[in-house]
């Protein structure tokens, strides 16, 4: 079963918690025991797990991501995003989480981030939850 959800940005980078719709979708599957692959289909959007308690963790985290890897650095690419391809390379495009009990099994501060690059946009998250066999 793959489910997806649409997640629209406000910024050109920013982080969205999709920890509880990623959470609903493992709930409605049904899977008690299994795991759970999230998927981000763009080339300038990924997709972490990282703390969720204290929002300064991710403005870190895009503040060295933009210090490391700024919008302007004497890129080739034409359309002007050769940052957001990079970033979106380094962070990945996907993640797998353990089910159990019909529950995500995060760290107790971990939560899963849909991490924009490229926005203002409305993106797509795929989300696959497998049954343990």
């Amino acid at each position: 079963m793959i489910k997806s959800f649409n997640v629209k940005t406000r910024s050109r980078t920013e982080f969205v918690n999709i920890t509880r719709d990623v959470q609903d979708i493992v709930s409605d599957s049904g899977v008690k025991s299994g795991v759970c692959h999230v998927f981000v289909p763009h080339t300038t959007a990924g997709v972490t797990i990282n703390e969720g308690a204290d929002p300064s963790v991710e403005k870190d985290i895009l503040t060295m991501l933009n210090k490391l890897i700024p919008r302007s650095g004497g890129y080739l690419h034409m359309e002007g995003n050769s940052d957001a391809h990079i970033k979106t390379s380094l962070v990945g495009s996907s993640e797998v989480i353990i089910v159990d009990g019909g529950t995500l099994q995060l760290g107790t501060w971990q939560a899963i981030f849909f991490c924009e690059f490229d926005g203002a946009r409305s993106r797509q998250v795929m989300v696959k939850v497998m049954r343990e066999e």
